[in-house]
């Protein structure tokens, strides 16, 4: 519920446990009150800093601006913390100072143009729009925050405006950032690295920057666009936490800084180490969106709350309610070597075990019989898969098994038909040797010719037969970065276009196969974020299947991302990855904690 005081203009967004209230100081400074527990009370402008406004104060504005609890800070008018929003102007100067215009109230919750967000209806979800302005920097900033019925969770975002008639560069732009008060906050985070995703970490909250961030053009499996503040005592069911995620698949950073007053500001947004974005008049920006979420009632509230408002208001897929396939993927059984007999055998078995669908991994297209090549060429190779994909889905399905297929749409190897006829597609700087990772490149999709190729390759597969699945992997982070498709000044923009192109593209397949089961992939747990699970339902965990070291990654994605998101199959015995052999009950066990699979030769084990 979204209450609004119009006379002292106080804002206050109440959930089922929770309050957050903000309002106008000196007709034109939109500050922080007050988040947590709910309460009755409207104007809580008592709660600020003990510190006398500009207009009472005029010879030491500066003392006011380096103090006060702002709702959207920026550079360059005496605010020393980190900003939220950066602009330059044309002849240079990087200064802005957002004054309140007007708000309004919105039954329900506006799309954000070009990325994924959360949804409602008029019925369920209320939001406010605040406009700030500032005239001589020609910028407007309309901030949105939203509450949902029953959830204990707020969203916010904020897009940006020129309104002048010059251009402008956006250096920062924050989805949203928080003033609060040092409780000897302890920062959760979700770190780790490939095959040991999410791990969650506390450090205590010290003077200056700490947090983490992603320049990988990926939210990656080292960092993770989640933070948490939590008091010292915290627990599953005792504790007070405020926790921050980002719903966007590129760079971020989330941090918190505890500054010479005792004040803690946190944010979270895109990075801004590789971010750069020009703005013609009358051109806007839109930031992606971030949820905060506060629990006086532990980590548990904490957790219950992003998994209700996710399955509620982010996750589209038909699936999200219903049972999915249980099934069995050929990776860990066949690796490269395989032929459609040798699919067949394990459909044939897996059919008689109760096991609902085939999925066939990496190796059934072009030259692909090692990770050194082909990828690009997505064209069935006929010496594997005698007849075609149609034939062996055919012959699935026969069996009474649904079919699914792999594919790495964004990437490109330099042996392949495709680099050769077009290098330049391939993300590089011309006259520099780019890096490989696992032998690839990545495509440059921000170019239209390259996004059409992709998605052309894409919708031709999943047309060719009756394939109900697929899982869209990402085995490299981006490097070498330049695109021929964009201007020297503007390669800033590059690794947000990125995210944007593969959003699109992902959009575009559900709207051909609107029936399709994605399940997105990045060398396991590398792109597992809310972004990600706006178009897919599901994310494969890991790549590493051990059950044992399962239950840590698990555990973190558990922390804020619903069970029936988790990509998790029980796997052969030693463990390919780590040698381990565990009794098949345990992996059983920990596979049910997640979607549920299988990875393994089931024609090689007993009933």
């Amino acid at each position: 519920m979204i209450t609004v005081d119009e006379k002292n203009l106080t804002f206050k967004l109440d959930t089922p446990n929770t309050s957050y209230v903000f309002g106008v100081i000196d007709g034109k400074y939109l500050c922080h009150f007050y988040y947590g527990a709910k309460v009755s009370d409207t104007d809580l402008s008592f709660l600020l800093p003990d510190i006398r406004v500009p207009s009472l104060n005029k010879r030491d504005k500066l003392a006011f601006m380096d103090l006060a609890y702002f709702e959207y800070p920026t550079v360059g008018v005496g605010d020393y913390r980190p900003a939220a929003l950066e602009i330059e102007s044309d002849n240079g100067a990087r200064v802005c100072e957002l004054n309140y215009v007007n708000h309004k109230f919105i039954h329900g919750k506006p799309e954000l143009k070009d990325l994924p967000a959360t949804f409602g209806a008029d019925t369920d979800s209320e939001t406010l729009e605040i406009t700030l302005e500032d005239k001589c920097a020609g910028v407007k900033v309309k901030l949105l925050y939203s509450v949902f019925e029953g959830i204990d969770a707020i969203t916010r975002s904020a897009e940006v405006v020129n309104t002048g008639s010059e251009r402008l560069y956006i250096n920062n732009i924050m989805s949203t950032a928080l003033d609060l008060r040092n409780e000897s906050f302890n920062l959760l985070t979700l770190g780790g690295s490939w095959g040991r995703e999410k791990n969650i970490e506390y450090r205590p909250v010290g003077r200056g920057f700490q947090g983490v961030s992603s320049e990988r053009g990926i939210s990656s499996a080292q960092e993770h666009p989640f933070i948490a503040l939590t008091t010292p005592e915290i627990t599953e069911d005792a504790g007070r936490v405020y926790g921050f995620n980002l719903i966007y698949s590129g760079n971020f950073e989330a941090m918190a800084k505890l500054d010479q007053f005792d004040g803690v500001r946190v944010r979270i947004g895109i990075n801004p180490a590789t971010f750069r974005y020009e703005l013609k008049p009358s051109e806007s920006l839109q930031s992606p969106e971030a949820v905060m979420v506060y629990s006086d009632a532990g980590l548990g509230r904490m957790t219950r709350t992003f998994h209700d408002l996710y399955r509620k208001h982010l996750i589209r897929s038909p699936y999200l309610h219903s049972k999915r396939p249980i099934l069995i993927n050929n990776w860990e059984a066949t690796y490269f070597n395989f032929n459609t007999d040798k699919l067949i055998d394990i459909a044939r078995q897996a059919a008689k075990s109760g096991i609902e669908m085939l999925v066939m991994d990496d190796g059934w297209f072009g030259n692909r019989f090692d990770d050194n090549r082909a990828l690009g060429d997505w064209k069935v190779n006929e010496e594997k898969l005698q007849g075609g994909l149609a034939r062996l889905v055919k012959e699935v399905n026969d069996l009474g098994l649904k079919f699914g297929i792999w594919m790495e749409p964004e990437m490109v190897c330099p042996d392949s038909d495709l680099y050769r006829a077009h290098p330049d597609w391939a993300i590089q700087v011309p006259g520099r040797e780019p890096g490989l990772a696992r032998t690839q490149l990545v495509l440059d999709i921000t170019r239209p010719e390259v996004w059409d190729y992709c998605f052309s390759c894409i919708k031709e597969t999943l047309g060719s037969a009756n394939i109900e699945y697929l899982k869209w992997d990402m085995n490299r982070p981006l490097a070498d970065v330049y695109s021929a498709g964009l201007p020297a000044d503007r390669q800033g923009e590059f690794f947000h276009r990125y995210v944007l192109a593969l959003y699109r593209m992902q959009e575009e397949v559900l709207k051909a196969f609107p029936k399709l089961l994605l399940e997105n992939c990045s060398s396991g747990g590398g792109r597992y974020d809310p972004g990600m699970l706006y178009y897919s339902p599901q994310v494969w965990a890991s790549d590493d299947t051990d059950a044992v070291e399962r239950l840590k990654i698990q555990e973190g994605n558990m922390l804020i991302y619903p069970l029936s998101s988790i990509g998790a199959h029980v796997s052969d015995c030693p463990n390919h990855g780590t040698g381990r052999t565990t009794p098949f009950d345990t992996r059983g066990d920990v596979a049910l904690f997640g979607t549920f699979g299988y990875e393994l030769d089931i024609t090689g084990i007993s009933d």
